[in-house]
Order: structure tokens, then C-alpha cells, then sequence
């Protein structure tokens, strides 16, 4: 959960921005779980508490929920018990109406690729297609080296969606270039290494098992990209 602050004389004219008020709650789902009834509730008594320990009024709080699928159940929900009606105003952005306070709820995978694309590509479904956007947009912009934390979590989320880009890519736009400019060359060469020549190599595979480990990969990710078994793994992380 994120809570986003607009001065009032700024004009938000961003989609899925675009019912921001004063003070704005974000509630974000990753792409395994989803927004509950009792999700809905919980963020809404925050939003009563916050309200009232920070003297803001409820008129100035707007809610946004994202998930990565269709609210079929809490937009239900909302129609037959609360009586709010509800609105796909853009494609994947449902507007709630008839509450107090301003609600959208948002349908990541329904969100325009073009308006939305860091947030839609949050995700662990990436086509190398949409890697590659990804790379192009990020060198297009600049950026590599302001959304290092972005960049780790889809590459641990697509793995081989990330090799396959590699592997593919024959312009200079490659996600090699973009982990250089972010500082992220050292984990993607360990990766490569772990991927190739240094299969069979004990010692040399050990180097690159502590480097994954130090990186922030998993013991399970370790093993796989090292060629190493678990059990050894494990022993690393103890040494």
C-alpha cells in the first residue's frame, strides 16, 4: 500500500491517475493474489483512520485497488450490497460511484500497453515482446539507472522470458545494456555464467552460486542458474 500526495493546483491527466484528489491510498495486488471483499474493507477502515488521525476530510481521500485480473466478485459486491453503480471508464480502469469516497478499481492486464506500460509489465506473464518494449522504453527515456528495483523484480519473475530476449535481440536495445546502465551487469553475467560454461566447473560454479546468493537470488534460483544441487547451496548460505 502507497499513499500518493497531489497538491491541488496540479492536473493529473495520467489514466489510471485520473480520480487522484489530495491524498490518494493505493493498495497493490501482485499478479498471484487479488483484491478480496475483506481486502476492500480493511483499506477502507484505513482510509476512515487515516482520515481522522490526520484531520484530512473524506471528500479529499480517493482509493485505488490493482490486481491483475477481473473483480468479478468485489464488483458484485459493490452493485448488490453497497448499491454503488460501477463503470469501465478506460479500458481496465472501473470507477466506483455512489460512496463517499472517489473508488477505482484496476484490471492490470486490461490497461493500455502504450499509456501504462510500467505498471501493466509489472508481471510475472512477460512475453520477450514485451521485454523488449520494456528495454526500448527504458533507453528511450533514460531511466535505467532510477528503476533498478523495477527491473529486479521482472527479471526474477521472468526468467527465461529475459533469456529468450537476450538470445534474440540483434539491435542495440538488448536488456544486457540496460542492466549495465543500472548497475545490474554483474548479476546478469553471473546468470550467463551459471547458464553456460560454468556447468561442470565445481569450484567456478561455487564462485557463481555465492555471487546469485549475494545478488539476492533464492537458494532455489541459485541452484537451478549454478547447476548445483540444493543441499550444496544451502551449504554456502551457511559458510
Amino acid at each position: 500500500m502507497v499513499i500518493i500526495k497531489k497538491s491541488r493546483d496540479i492536473v493529473i491527466e495520467k489514466n489510471i491517475a485520473a480520480i487522484f484528489r489530495k491524498e490518494n491510498i493505493v493498495e497493490y495486488k501482485s499478479p498471484l493474489d487479488y483484491v478480496s471483499i475483506g481486502d476492500f474493507y480493511k483499506v477502507y477502515g484505513y482510509a476512515c483512520l487515516y482520515s481522522a488521525l490526520n484531520k484530512v476530510d473524506m471528500q479529499e481521500l480517493t482509493l485505488s485497488f490493482v490486481e491483475s485480473r477481473y473483480p468479478r466478485e468485489l464488483l458484485a459486491h459493490l452493485r448488490e450490497k453497497r448499491g454503488c453503480s460501477v463503470e469501465e471508464k478506460r479500458p481496465g480502469i472501473y470507477i466506483i460511484e455512489g460512496d463517499i469516497l472517489p473508488i477505482q478499481i484496476i484490471d492490470n492486464r486490461r490497461l493500455s500497453g502504450e499509456e501504462n506500460i510500467w505498471l501493466k509489465d509489472l508481471d510475472n506473464k512477460l512475453e520477450p515482446l514485451e521485454l523488449r518494449r520494456i528495454a526500448a522504453e527504458i533507453r528511450r527515456r533514460g531511466k535505467a539507472a532510477r528503476i533498478e528495483a523495477y527491473l529486479d523484480v521482472i527479471t526474477r519473475a521472468n526468467l527465461e522470458s529475459v533469456e529468450k530476449v537476450v538470445k534474440m535481440s540483434k539491435s542495440t536495445l538488448t536488456l544486457e545494456q540496460i542492466f549495465e546502465e543500472a548497475g545490474w551487469i554483474a548479476k546478469w553475467e553471473a546468470r550467463g555464467e551459471a547458464r553456460g560454461e560454468a556447468r561442470g566447473e565445481e569450484k567456478k560454479a561455487a564462485e557463481i552460486a555465492r555471487n546469485l546468493l549475494k545478488n539476492g537470488f533464492s537458494v532455489e534460483q541459485t541452484a537451478v542458474l549454478s547447476g548445483m544441487d540444493v543441499v550444496k547451496v544451502q551449504s554456502l548460505v551457511l559458510q
